[in-house]
């Protein structure tokens, strides 16, 4: 598959992940149902598959390491501290938490979401301080 095909599905995939993720949060922190269905559930491990699979086969394609650059090291920190924050932000309520969880989760969710907006902006500028590149 060439390049700028997998370059079209991995972006779409994010676009559609970040999109899933800030709406399921809004639901977890609103309190609504449709977060605990099965399809609400089950969706975003497909689409994170698409993303996760294409960009591996980008790697492949140009025949790097994702240690090769530092960039690339940036996003899959990134990667993993996201992962972290969407855990604690999107777990499911119990009646025994206190209302001190939902600040948490509100909190990791917010935190998740920057962490996703640092990732993108890592790809966009392909260095490991993101934005901030374009401070002075």
């Amino acid at each position: 598959m060439a390049y700028a095909t997998l370059k079209l599905i991995h972006m779409s995939a994010v676009a559609i992940a970040f999109f899933g993720f800030a709406a399921r949060g809004l639901g977890v922190v609103s309190g609504a149902a449709w977060v605990r269905h099965r399809l609400t559930r089950t969706l975003p491990h497909l689409v994170d598959t698409v993303l996760l699979l294409s960009a591996v086969a980008m790697l492949w394609v140009m025949r790097l390491s994702p240690w090769a650059l530092p960039w690339l090291r940036a996003k899959f920190v990134g990667l993993i501290i996201y992962i972290a924050l969407g855990v604690i932000a999107l777990r499911p309520s119990t009646a025994g938490r206190a209302e001190g969880s939902r600040t948490v989760r509100l909190l990791a969710w917010i935190g998740a979401l920057a962490v996703f907006g640092y990732t993108v902006s890592v790809a966009l500028t392909k260095s490991p301080r993101g934005a901030l590149v374009w401070l002075p």
